[in-house]
C-alpha cells in the first residue's frame, strides 16, 4: 500500500544529486580579480592579449591564481583585494602605454571560486545583487529638449531636401529652438509648401503669418509626436546602455526607466567607479563618406597635407585614408545590423539594413559615383576609424549595405552590436552616484543568511517536538525544498537581492504548511480508527487536493507580482513562484518516499510516531435515582 516503485525513488535521487551540484557553486564564495575587455571593435581580445597579461603579471612579480580567456575578455584572478590592484595597474601600464589612447579596458571585477568541475557541468553560483554583492547606482538625468530639437534639425533638413524636389522656391529654411522657419515671397508658394508639410510630414504641424513683403511658414512638432519623440530616446538611450554594460562582463546590471525622463543603472559587483562611467558613456556611430581620389588627396595618403574639404583617418592596417567632409549617411539611418558571411568568399560580414531615406540616398550616391571608392567610418569617443573603403561596382539599391573587411566572426558581432546600439539619442547626465562596497554587501548577505537559517531551524524545532518522527521527516523535506530552491535558482542564474532573501525564509514557513496538512491528516485518520497503513496512504491521498489548491492560489499571486512587479518586487517574486513549485514536490512526493520508506515494508505496522493523538472520549450518561 506505502510502498514507492524504483522509479520513483530514482526522481528522487536524481533531484538529490542535481540539487547539490548546482548548489555547491554558492559556498566557494568570490575572489578579487581583474577584468579585460577591448574599448575599441577594432582592438582584438585573443590568446596574445592573455600572453601579454601574463607576461605584465610576472614583471611585476604577482602571481595569479588563474588567467583565463572568456569570450571577448581576459579575466585574471587573485588572492586579495592589494595584490588585485596591483595587478590592475601593471595591467594597464602594460596594455595601455599611452592613456590618451586606450585601446582596452582593465576593470576590477569579481569572479567564483567554484573548482574547475562544477564549471565544467556549467554550475554556476547565484547572482547577487547591488545590495548583497556591493557596485555602483547611477541616476541619469536625459535631456529630452536636446532630442527634441535633434529631431526638428532632422526634419528641417528633410523639409528642404523635398521642397527642392518639388521645385517649391522658398526664401530660407531656419531652426528656431524646437520649430523649423520657412519664408515664402507669396501665397502660392505659401499654400503648396503648406500641402507638402501636411501630406509628408505627419508629426509637423504648422501656422503662417506676414511677413514684411512675403510670408513666414512656422512648423513644429505636435505634441502627441513630442512625446513618441521622447519615448523613443529613452528606450534608445537604455537599449545602448544596456549593449555597452554587456560587454564589461557585468553579472546581472539592472538599467531600467525610473519616471519619464531618468534611467537607473546598478552594476553589481564593479568596484571601479571611474570604468564604470566611462562605459555608460561609450557609444559609437557609423558614418559614410566619399574618398577623396583627387592627385592631392592621393598625395596626402603618402604624407603630405590634406587638401581643404577632407580629412585623414586610418584604416585597420594603420594605412590612412583621405575621406571629404560631407557625410552620406548616418546611423541614423540604420535600422538594422547583423553579422553574417559572404556568399562567396565565406569572410565574416556585417549586414546593414537601411531606412526608407538612407535607402534612397544611398542608391542615388551609388548610381553617380561608379568607380569611386567609398569609405565607412566608425567612430567612438570622438575618434573615427575606417572599417572598409570599397570601389562602388554598381548602383546598390534595396536599402542593404554589407560591410566587409577581412574581419572575424567575433569581430562582425561586436561591429554589429555596435551600430545596433547606435549613439545616445539625447545627452545624459549623472545627477546621483552612490556606491555600495562589498563590505556591506558581506553584512547584508549575513543577515540573510541567518533569517533563512534561524527561521529553518526554529521551523524545524516545532516539527520534530509537535510530530515527532514525522516531524523529522518534514524538517528533511524542508531542506531538501531549500536545496533545490537555491539550485534551481543557480541554474536559471536568476538575482539574488535581500527581497529575495526575505522571500526564501517566506517560503520555508509556507512550504511546512503541506506537511501540517498531511500529518494532520494522518492523524484524524488514526482518531477515526483506521490501521496505521491505511491512515498514511489515506492521509497523503486526501491533504493532496487541499494543498494543491492552497498553492495554486498563492502561485497565482506570485505570477501577477512576476509580471507586473519591478525592481525588488520581482526579485521577491522570482523566489517566492520557484519556491512555491519546489515545496510541492519535496512536502508531497520527497516527503512520502522517506515515509513509505521507513513504514512502508513493515506489513504488521501497529503504531507510528507521528506525536500525541487526541482522541474524544465516549459521551456518558448520569442517571439519578
Amino acid at each position: 500500500m506505502n510502498r514507492y516503485p524504483i522509479w520513483k525513488y530514482a526522481i528522487i535521487v536524481i533531484a538529490m544529486v542535481v540539487g547539490i551540484l548546482y548548489t555547491l557553486p554558492n559556498f566557494f564564495g568570490e575572489a578579487p580579480a581583474v577584468q579585460v575587455s577591448a574599448i575599441k571593435i577594432t582592438v582584438k581580445v585573443d590568446a596574445g592579449t592573455q600572453a601579454r597579461v601574463q607576461d605584465a603579471l610576472k614583471a611585476a612579480g604577482l602571481a595569479a591564481d588563474l588567467v583565463t580567456l572568456d569570450g571577448s575578455s581576459i579575466k585574471a584572478r587573485f588572492d586579495g583585494t592589494e595584490i588585485q590592484l596591483k595587478a590592475k595597474d601593471a595591467i594597464e601600464k602594460a596594455l595601455n602605454p599611452d592613456p590618451g589612447n586606450a585601446g582596452y579596458v582593465v576593470a576590477l571585477n569579481l569572479l567564483s571560486r567554484s573548482p574547475a568541475w562544477l564549471t565544467a557541468l556549467n554550475a554556476f553560483p547565484m547572482y547577487l545583487g547591488l545590495d548583497l554583492r556591493g557596485g555602483v547606482h547611477f541616476m541619469l538625468q536625459v535631456d529630452m529638449q536636446a532630442a527634441l530639437i535633434k529631431k526638428a534639425e532632422s526634419s528641417a533638413g528633410d523639409i528642404r531636401t523635398s521642397l527642392r524636389e518639388k521645385n517649391v522656391r522658398h526664401g530660407g529654411i531656419d531652426r528656431v529652438g524646437q520649430t523649423i522657419e520657412v519664408r515664402f515671397r507669396d501665397a502660392q508658394t505659401l499654400a503648396a509648401a503648406k500641402a507638402l508639410i501636411q501630406d509628408q510630414f505627419a508629426d509637423l504641424q504648422s501656422v503662417d503669418a506676414p511677413n514684411g513683403d512675403g510670408y513666414l511658414l512656422t512648423a513644429s512638432i505636435k505634441p502627441e509626436a513630442a512625446r513618441r519623440v521622447q519615448e523613443q530616446a529613452l528606450k534608445q538611450n537604455i537599449t545602448t546602455l544596456h549593449n555597452r554594460i554587456n560587454e564589461l562582463g557585468v553579472a546581472e546590471p539592472v538599467i531600467q526607466q525610473q519616471g519619464l525622463d531618468r534611467i537607473v543603472v546598478q552594476l553589481p559587483g564593479v568596484q571601479d567607479t571611474a570604468k564604470a562611467k566611462d562605459i555608460l558613456g561609450r557609444t559609437a556611430t557609423l558614418e559614410v563618406r566619399m574618398v577623396d581620389e583627387s592627385s592631392e588627396g592621393r598625395a596626402a595618403e603618402s604624407g603630405a597635407a590634406v587638401p581643404f574639404g577632407s580629412e585623414r583617418y586610418l584604416e585597420r592596417s594603420g594605412q590612412g585614408v583621405i575621406v571629404k567632409k560631407q557625410v552620406i549617411l548616418t546611423g541614423e539611418n540604420l535600422t538594422d545590423a547583423q553579422p553574417g558571411f559572404d556568399s562567396q568568399t565565406q569572410e565574416a560580414v556585417v549586414n546593414l539594413t537601411l531606412d526608407a531615406k538612407g535607402a534612397r540616398i544611398f542608391r542615388d550616391v551609388t548610381r553617380e559615383s561608379i568607380g569611386k571608392r567609398m569609405a565607412i567610418l566608425l567612430f567612438e569617443k570622438g575618434k573615427g576609424e575606417v572599417v572598409t573603403a570599397p570601389v562602388i561596382r554598381s548602383e546598390i539599391g534595396g536599402g542593404r549595405v554589407q560591410i566587409s573587411g577581412r574581419m572575424t566572426t567575433m569581430e562582425a558581432h561586436d561591429t554589429a552590436l555596435l551600430l545596433r546600439a547606435g549613439s545616445l539619442a539625447a545627452p545624459m547626465e549623472i545627477i546621483e552616484e552612490k556606491t555600495i562596497g562589498p563590505s556591506l554587501g558581506a553584512e547584508n548577505i549575513a543577515k540573510g543568511f541567518n533569517s533563512v537559517t534561524w527561521g529553518f531551524v526554529a521551523v524545524a524545532i516545532f516539527m520534530c517536538f509537535y510530530y515527532m518522527l514525522f516531524g523529522v521527516f518534514s524538517s528533511i523535506a524542508l531542506a531538501v525544498n531549500l536545496l533545490l530552491l537555491v539550485a534551481v535558482l543557480s541554474m536559471l542564474q536568476a538575482t539574488l537581492t535581500l527581497p529575495g532573501m526575505a522571500a526564501m525564509a517566506l517560503v520555508l514557513g509556507m512550504a511546512i504548511d503541506a506537511n501540517v496538512l498531511i500529518n494532520e491528516r494522518v492523524r484524524e485518520e488514526l482518531r477515526n480508527g483506521a490501521s496505521a497503513q491505511a491512515a498514511i496512504h489515506t492521509g497523503y491521498d486526501r491533504a493532496w487536493a487541499t494543498i494543491l489548491d492552497s498553492n495554486i492560489t498563492t502561485l497565482i499571486a506570485g505570477v501577477a507580482l512576476l509580471t507586473f512587479g519591478s525592481g525588488p518586487v520581482r526579485g521577491f517574486a522570482v523566489v517566492h513562484v520557484l519556491g512555491i513549485l519546489t515545496s510541492m514536490f519535496s512536502g508531497v512526493f520527497f516527503s512520502r518516499g522517506l515515509v513509505n520508506l521507513w513504514y512502508g515494508r513493515q506489513n504488521k505496522l501497529k503504531s507510528v510516531s507521528i506525536g500525541t493523538i487526541w482522541r474524544p472520549q465516549p459521551d456518558t450518561q448520569v442517571k439519578s435515582n
